[in-house]
């Protein structure tokens, strides 16, 4: 479900966001007016995951606002945790995850040529969202 929020400052009108609940949790886009790169909140709520995915188009920078996120990139797993950042590079399979007890919130930014939802290929999606022919299934990772 995807709406516009207004963002309201001293009752002025400032700016429609984008804003979108997922079965993993949300976003709001804070900025996407340049083209070379889109700015987004992501809130990841305790016990749910983004699929594991990769972008032909565009790299990410992922700032941990607060909780501690699980993060696989290339398979390798590690926590980055709230004043912590990890650059996640154009093709690498990748995935946020919260194992923790409290919403994880970060800031992506993501920079390339092009931030449209067909440049994800999901390799494993815990919602049944994988494409015919677009990534393999694999057992989740203990």
């Amino acid at each position: 479900m995807q709406e516009k929020q207004m963002q309201k400052t001293n009752g002025m009108r400032m700016a429609e966001r984008e804003y979108e609940e997922r079965p993993w949790g949300n976003y709001t886009v804070l900025d996407d007016e340049a083209l070379d790169h889109k700015v987004k909140r992501i809130v990841v709520r305790p016990g749910k995951r983004l699929s594991y995915q990769r972008h032909a188009k565009r790299a990410e920078h992922w700032f941990i606002v607060s909780g501690t996120a699980t993060v696989t990139l290339d398979d390798v797993v590690s926590e980055v945790r709230a004043g912590e950042s990890i650059d996640i590079p154009t093709e690498s399979a990748h995935r946020i995850a919260n194992e923790g007890g409290v919403d994880v919130v970060f800031i992506e930014v993501q920079q390339g040529t092009y931030f449209g939802e067909d440049d994800i290929v999901r390799l494993e999606d815990d919602y049944g969202r994988l494409e015919e022919g677009a990534g393999e299934r694999r057992e989740p990772s203990s």
